[in-house]
């Protein structure tokens, strides 16, 4: 045993003091008694928020507005364990200087004021050596100072740490968890074994225990040998529990010999930057309520967006197996008779929507009370601007709605599930492309198809709005913190729609979906995102269990059966553009002879694309332009045709959104026609097809040429092979 290590005396008197309470009680209790007394004793349920989240931690202002928000709702408990405090997890043994002390000492102040439990929280298991009395006395240094503060509840947290022992504890202790239940009871003995006090084991969920909850020897340690004072953290089945079950709590309370305190990670988002949650707090039958000795959820990082968690666990911890809390009418359908998760949500949304439509500045006068002083700006009536005849109306903000909110959480709503409105807009895409023949082909669907593809571009539509009326909101401070999820749903949304709107001919084709080289705003990329997509697990988890297959293309040479199809593209690219054909003086391009079969490609320079549907794109080309010209009197007297003698044309149907295909084709292509000696190719283009346009700039290195005697309309481009 190295120096300043617990004796074996001293390890042996602690556990006698475990085996045997100062009552004389056992501490072998059963589930069920302890159940009872968790529920019928002196000790209240404890119920409200623990600040336990990796990242920037909330602010004095904010935690004060939530001891207000939690006495209003009924809530009683603030469990303080923010992991970027560093003199909470990193640097727990360093005390706290007279201005951290002072920030301290007033936040338990007001959670006083407003009757809710400070319980301060410090990790120390990142580094301390258990055997250490040295390191034992900081942590009660650290504590005592904290009691000083005004505390008397606190938490020992054991969470995401090394399980490995250095060698000091290996000689002092069995295992790593005989070495935390020592020196827990030790300090909640040094405290004087408040009421309040919180142990939160390694182990914290089912998923980390070995081999499974029952046969655990840790958390049988935990059991056997933590104080009956001391509560214990639990997770539930997972880090981020999806349901937690009556018989999963009351198997660990049969091995902890107590009932368990939830630490609720279901609407936690620390682990994903790209994810909010502000779906209602459920999943969790009211039978749990006398089976636990409380709930503590640990929501979003950013704090304004909490409202909806924090006030729909209150309205969840009111409830119990009895019936519903007066203030939420129950419905036939729900399965739990004591809680209602939907009309938990409605009234958490309709209390949540006064605070949006609050100016969040303090000192701003609100309409329905008069200022002492006068604006500085007196005559601002008198010389405001109205616009004249003709002139473009001002701009007034709409006003955000119950039903904005409702779409809000509906879009962020559960780590394991979308909400109602999210889960119908990504079933009708996938129906939409899996029946886009339907609109190409008029097929009987047609109608159906151009109906749902109405329906979804008016969901798309709500979204925009959405976005536009909380961009407005006098609250500003709640608005940033949701601004960046908001900004990225339109996004994608309003990529969705356009996609939707060009696989039926409802508007032009994106560009954006066609490029090969998009703007950084059009797409989800980064590095995460990258690594992602090369696992082979990714997707697995989706929440929208029938994605949309990934199309499988076939490129294949042209055959004079697709002459008809080739034609059917051209054309309806043609009318989408809303190209006229050319008049009676005006040559016609040798790339619309060629795509309409008044010309033959060259051989072997030809290609089709086709997908499960048919034909849908196409890339044609020909190896001597200059005798195409000819044969159509067009003008070959323009030198571009010896530097480029070549030419090719092609297009490729808006359903296609990958652009590799015709990166394919078009490669092949120019292949061929080097081989057949050209030294280069050009193409005949519109501006207005900027899908095409796009992609040859982008993808194939084609560079603007100057040709006489053309439309101005045509752009003319050119690649040397």
């Amino acid at each position: 045993m190295t120096v300043g290590a617990l004796d074996t005396a001293e390890t042996q008197r602690d556990r006698n003091y475990i085996s045997t309470p100062a009552d004389g009680r056992s501490a072998m209790t059963t589930s069920t008694e302890v159940s009872e007394t968790a529920r019928t004793g002196t000790k209240p349920f404890i119920g409200g928020v623990v600040e336990g989240f990796y990242g920037r931690p909330w602010t004095m202002e904010q935690r004060t507005k939530l001891f207000k928000s939690e006495q209003k709702w009924g809530l009683n408990t603030y469990l303080y364990a923010p992991k970027d405090d560093y003199k909470h997890r990193m640097y727990w043994r360093d005390l706290y200087s007279p201005e951290e002390a002072e920030q301290l000492i007033a936040l338990i102040s007001a959670a006083k004021k407003h009757n809710i439990d400070f319980i301060y929280a410090i990790s120390p298991g990142l580094d301390v050596t258990f055997s250490n009395r040295k390191e034992v006395a900081a942590l009660k240094r650290k504590l005592d100072q904290v009691r000083d503060f005004g505390c008397s509840s606190f938490s020992l947290l054991f969470d995401d740490i090394e399980t490995e022992m250095c060698p000091a504890d290996k000689q002092a202790f069995s295992s790593f968890g005989h070495a935390q239940v020592a020196i827990t009871n030790e300090v909640y003995r040094h405290l004087g074994e408040p009421e309040t006090f919180l142990f939160c084991p390694t182990d914290y969920c089912a998923a980390f225990c070995s081999p499974n909850v029952f046969q655990s020897s840790y958390l049988h340690t935990v059991g056997d040998e933590l104080l009956p004072g001391i509560d214990v953290l639990w997770t539930g089945p997972k880090v981020v529990s999806h349901k937690i079950s009556v018989e999963s709590i009351e198997e660990v309370s049969s091995i902890l010999k107590r009932a368990p305190v939830i630490w609720d990670n279901i609407h936690a988002n620390d682990y994903d930057p790209q994810r909010i949650f502000m779906g209602p707090y459920k999943d969790r039958p009211t039978e749990l309520i006398p089976k636990l000795r409380g709930v503590l959820t640990n929501p979003n990082c950013e704090f304004y967006p909490n409202f909806v968690p924090i006030h729909t666990l209150a309205t969840w911890c009111k409830a119990s197996a009895a019936g519903a809390p007066k203030d939420v009418e129950m419905g036939d359908e729900e399965q739990d008779p004591g809680y209602s998760p939907h009309k938990a949500l409605t009234l958490a949304l309709t209390d949540w929507l006064e605070e949006f439509l609050c100016t969040d500045q303090p000192t701003a006068c609100s309409k329905k009370e008069s200022c002492d002083e006068e604006p500085m700006q007196t005559d601002l009536e008198e010389h405001s601007y109205i616009p004249g005849p003709g002139e473009n109306p001002l701009y007034t903000a709409e006003p955000l709605t119950l039903d904005d909110l409702k779409l809000l959480s509906d879009l962020f709503y559960l780590p394991y599930e979308h909400g109602a409105t999210a889960k119908t807009m990504l079933h009708e895409l996938d129906w939409l492309q899996c029946h886009s023949q339907a609109a190409a082909l008029k097929t009987d669907q047609t109608a159906e198809w151009c109906s749902r593809a109405r329906q979804f571009d008016d969901m798309c539509e709500a979204v925009v709005r959405m976005f536009n009326r909380l961009s407005n909101v006098p609250n500003r401070r709640i608005l940033y913190d949701l601004y960046n999820y908001i900004c990225d749903i339109k996004s994608g949304v309003n990529l969705a729609q356009a996609y939707v709107k060009s696989l039926g001919g409802l508007g032009k084709p994106s560009a954006q979906l066609m490029s090969a080289d998009p703007e950084p705003w059009g797409f989800r990329g980064g590095l995460s995102g990258e690594f992602q997509r090369m696992l082979p697990g990714h997707g697995n988890r989706d929440l929208f269990k029938h994605p949309p297959r990934t199309s499988v293309y076939c490129i294949r040479p042209y055959c004079a059966e697709d002459k008809m199809d080739v034609q059917s593209i051209f054309v309806k690219m043609q009318r989408e553009r809303q190209i006229k054909a050319p008049s009676a003086t005006e040559a016609p391009l040798i790339s619309d002879i060629l795509s309409t079969g008044e010309i033959s490609p060259s051989p072997e320079c030809a290609l089709v694309l086709e997908d499960d549907i048919g034909v849908c794109g196409y890339m044609l080309a020909l190896t001597d332009a200059k005798a195409a010209a000819a044969s159509i009197q067009r003008d070959t007297s323009d030198g571009v045709f010896e530097d480029f003698p070549s030419l090719v044309t092609g297009q490729i149907l808006p359903r296609v959104a990958d652009p590799s295909p015709a990166k394919r084709m078009i490669g092949q292509l120019l292949s061929t026609i080097r081989t057949f000696g050209s030294r280069g190719v050009l193409c005949e283009l519109r501006h207005s097809d900027r899908r095409m346009l796009d992609f040859f700039t982008k993808s194939s290195s084609f560079q603007p040429l100057k040709m006489d005697a053309l439309p101005p309309d045509v752009v003319v481009m050119g690649t040397t092979l």
